[in-house]
Order: C-alpha cells, then sequence, then structure tokens
C-alpha cells in the first residue's frame, strides 16, 4: 500500500522553507529528508513516523501525540510515531514534525561517498 498522498502533501507545507529538503520512497511510506537525514515519514494508514533526540523521547511520548515505534517486537530508540488521529489537525501535525526538524538539524549534514570503481 502507498503512502498517504494527502498527509505528504500536508507534511510538504510544513516543510516548504526548509534547505536541503528531499524526499524518499522507502518501506511503503514517503520519508522527509533534511540534509540526508529522515526527519519524519509519511505512512500508508495516515501515520507519521518521526525522528526525535532519545533523551527527549519520554517527554515527547508525554504528549499523547506519539508512541514508541516498535520494529520485528523491539522498540526503536530515536524514532517514535503518531497514529493518524493524533495528527489530524495542522497544529499537531507541526508539532510532531517540528521535533523531527529540531533533532535532525542538529545532526552534521550527510555527505554523499563517491563510488568505488
Amino acid at each position: 500500500m502507498a503512502y498517504d498522498e494527502v498527509l505528504a502533501h500536508r507534511i510538504r507545507e510544513i516543510l516548504a522553507d526548509e534547505p536541503d529538503l528531499t524526499e524518499r520512497a522507502m518501506f511503503g511510506g514517503l520519508g522527509f529528508m533534511l540534509s540526508g537525514h529522515m526527519a519524519a515519514a509519511a505512512g500508508s494508514g495516515g501515520d507519521v513516523m518521526v525522528r526525535v533526540d532519545p533523551a527527549d523521547a519520554a517527554e515527547h511520548h508525554a504528549s499523547g501525540l506519539v508512541e514508541p515505534m516498535i520494529m520485528r517486537g523491539k522498540e526503536m530508540a530515536g524514532w517514535m510515531e503518531a497514529p493518524a488521529d493524533a495528527v489530524a489537525t495542522d497544529e499537531a501535525l507541526a508539532q510532531v514534525v517540528g521535533w523531527g526538524v529540531a533533532y535532525v538539524r542538529t545532526l552534521p549534514p550527510k555527505v554523499k561517498k563517491p563510488k568505488a570503481r
């Protein structure tokens, strides 16, 4: 199943003024990359995956907007998931995406390595 196109458009609007923004289809979703780091992703069911500082995860969870990201039964440190109903308003979506932007902007930009010949 493809990612939620309406949600992707809403995220694009939030990130419109961000420099070094790219998009990448992955795992059935659409990742929004800033300087090579994924800040957020639109999922197929309207859910949003967001990258956060692991030290702030409990605080973000307490907001009631996001849950820890679980993959293959294991909690993924630094990744949270917001269900569609939690990001139904533009304000809530902007807050969740903003957490991802704030965190990835603390990371050094990724540099593409030349391919070995």
